[in-house]
């Protein structure tokens, strides 16, 4: 974890934290590890594969889950082994930490969960790399304090995530000063630039198992806005980006309107690279 950890902090220009809302089963796990293992090969990224094992916090009970913990880690094993590529996924419950940390590089704390004291130190306890998603109701202060209790468990490897701020019931706008704020506590800092042009439970649609449900979405001029909020993160000093990304992301079971098609990745990351480059090289005020 500490290599793993010290490479994240040097990533230049930036790393990536990438891969599908919600495994889908192992072939299209693996096919999608492999394209971004090779992204991250084209463009000299350090490359994190990212995919949820359990959306527990689905606003709907019928809305879909995944595999569940033991089958989902069997999975991103198999892509961990395929492709070299360290893995992230989010954790509930604090008895989830240490089955999971046998497998994943890097622990996430979901946004709604991040003042959960009895998750943080379990979560930290493991020696795993943490990424401690901001809720949508956090300050940055808050998220500081949490990356404090990680720290006084014995866990300084703490990255901190920006998805977005409550704006009424059904919105998330992103406060920029939040970018900078989380900086100063020494972090590395992530852009979740999917979950934060989310519309919160915002769709009444009907689920998998044939009930009402409720779902957040986004539509087409929301997903639009991916790059743009990759290119702020970045100009202000952000050292990672989240996104999400599917091969047909209008098909997805969970989250998929605002996901980024994975053929489409090159073309914004490169994008991203001049900017983080640009960024780096300019005088800081």
């Amino acid at each position: 974890a500490r290599d793993l950890w010290r490479r994240l902090k040097a990533a230049r220009p930036f790393f990536l934290i990438s891969g599908p809302n919600v495994l889908q089963g192992r072939d299209h796990a693996l096919r999608i590890a492999d394209k971004l293992a090779a992204l991250g090969q084209a463009h000299k990224l350090e490359v994190v594969f990212k995919a949820s094992f359990d959306k527990a916090n689905r606003t709907s009970l019928g809305s879909f889950r995944g595999p569940g913990l033991e089958e989902g880690l069997r999975v991103l094993e198999e892509v961990k082994a395929r492709t070299g590529l360290p893995l992230i996924s989010d954790i509930h419950e604090a008895a989830q930490a240490a089955p999971a940390a046998e497998v994943l590089d890097i622990l996430q704390v979901p946004a709604f969960l991040c003042r959960q004291s009895d998750l943080l130190t379990a979560a930290a306890k493991t020696g795993k790399i943490l990424h401690l998603k901001k809720g949508q109701f956090a300050s940055a202060q808050v998220m500081l304090q949490a990356a404090a209790k990680a720290r006084d468990a014995g866990n300084d490897m703490v990255m901190l995530g920006e998805r977005g701020t409550f704006f009424g019931y059904a919105d998330l706008v992103v406060d920029p000063r939040n970018l900078v704020w989380m900086q100063e506590g020494g972090a590395p800092v992530v852009m979740d630039v999917t979950h934060c042009l989310q519309q919160p439970s915002a769709r009444k649609v009907i689920l998998q198992d044939g009930s009402e449900g409720v779902v957040s979405g986004g539509d087409s001029g929301r997903v639009g806005m991916v790059p743009a909020m990759g290119d702020m993160a970045l100009a202000l000093g952000a050292q990672g980006i989240f996104i999400e990304v599917d091969e047909d992301p209008g098909s997805a079971p969970c989250d998929g309107p605002l996901q980024w098609p994975i053929h489409d990745l090159d073309r914004v990351v490169e994008r991203w690279v001049r900017i983080a480059q640009a960024s780096a090289q300019a005088p800081r005020v």
